[in-house]
């Protein structure tokens, strides 16, 4: 083939996808919000099910299931048949995956679940299939014609399934009320696990090392306390350890732009008031953000008294691999 033809088979294989996804919003109906109220109301676990391609898609649905907070887990049907049914409870909901909707091991599985009372939702491309119909709530997964040229190789119907499920997972978690924090201890490791579960305490400079200077101190002597503790700032604060301000760098150009007598300017002439400060209980992707929106380098951090009692350098940030 010419480089022309594959880009145009992997072009074709694009918009077909496309728009088989697109037309998938078109079915997000009552079904789907029947599906989502069984699987909240469920005290146990959501067991997907699925045999083949479907099945490597159900697992990927569970996974995300799982990591944003809605327990669940992947049963092979062929497995299940030959004891891991065992795996599935009577306080259970089972997502069972089967394009044709009449996939054997899947469908072998049907009396057992009714046996057991437990909720089945399914996600089929054939709405009239005996799986569908077993099912209490059915999802519609159908394409028009698979990208594979033969219209056999799933490909648009393994898309739009997993599509359906990361729909039913973003909606689960928000009913849910899901936040960042929880989704951290999901995902303990790694890059993802430093940036949400890191907190502005894990990280700060802290003590001796946060520059203070009374309001009264002359100019150049903040100066050397700037320079001593390396932030480019400095906090000022009053005698009970109260925050006043905070000069940095940029205040000292403006000063020397402006002319000031820097031999007679005591800090609080030159000193910015209501400096942006942080809680150290904040996450560390947070105070990023506040850096960021703010454009920052270093953050105060205060007590419930506003007493300065840390220092947060983008540095440190880096350092964590929060960035």
């Amino acid at each position: 083939m010419l480089s022309k033809d594959l880009i145009q088979s992997a072009l074709r294989t694009v918009d077909m996808e496309l728009q088989a996804v697109g037309e998938l919003a078109q079915r997000i109906n009552a079904d789907f919000v029947h599906a989502c109220e069984v699987i909240l109301a469920c005290t146990g676990r959501v067991v997907v099910t699925g045999m083949g391609k479907s099945g490597h898609i159900g697992n990927k649905i569970a996974a995300t299931l799982a990591s944003t907070g809605t327990p669940a887990f992947f049963v092979h049907p062929g497995e299940a048949s030959h004891g891991d049914m065992g795996m599935i409870t009577r306080e259970d909901v089972v997502i069972a995956i089967s394009n044709s909707g009449s996939t054997a091991e899947v469908i072998t599985l049907l009396p057992l679940i009714k046996r057991l009372g437990i909720p089945l939702i399914s996600m089929t491309g054939n709405p009239k299939s005996a799986l569908a119909e077993a099912a209490h709530s059915n999802l519609d997964v159908s394409v028009v014609n698979e990208a594979c040229p033969l219209n056999l190789a799933p490909t648009t119907s393994t898309t739009v399934t997993l599509v359906m499920g990361d729909a039913l997972a973003i909606a689960l978690l928000e009913a849910r009320g899901f936040s960042a924090e929880d989704f951290a201890f999901s995902h303990p490791g790694g890059a993802l696990g430093r940036k949400l579960l890191l907190r502005v305490s894990d990280i700060m400079h802290r003590d001796h090392q946060v520059p203070r200077v009374p309001p009264d101190m002359p100019l150049q002597n903040a100066l050397l306390e700037m320079t001593e503790k390396g932030f480019g700032m400095t906090t000022v604060v009053d005698a009970s350890g109260a925050l006043l301000g905070v000069f940095t760098d940029g205040d000292l150009r403006r000063v020397i732009d402006g002319q000031t007598d820097l031999n007679a300017a005591t800090i609080s002439d030159v000193m910015s008031t209501n400096p942006k400060t942080i809680s150290h209980e904040i996450l560390a992707a947070e105070a990023l953000s506040v850096m960021e929106n703010s454009r920052i380098t270093a953050l105060i951090v205060e007590d419930q008294k506003q007493r300065p009692i840390g220092v947060l350098h983008m540095h440190d940030l880096l350092r964590a691999g929060v960035i």
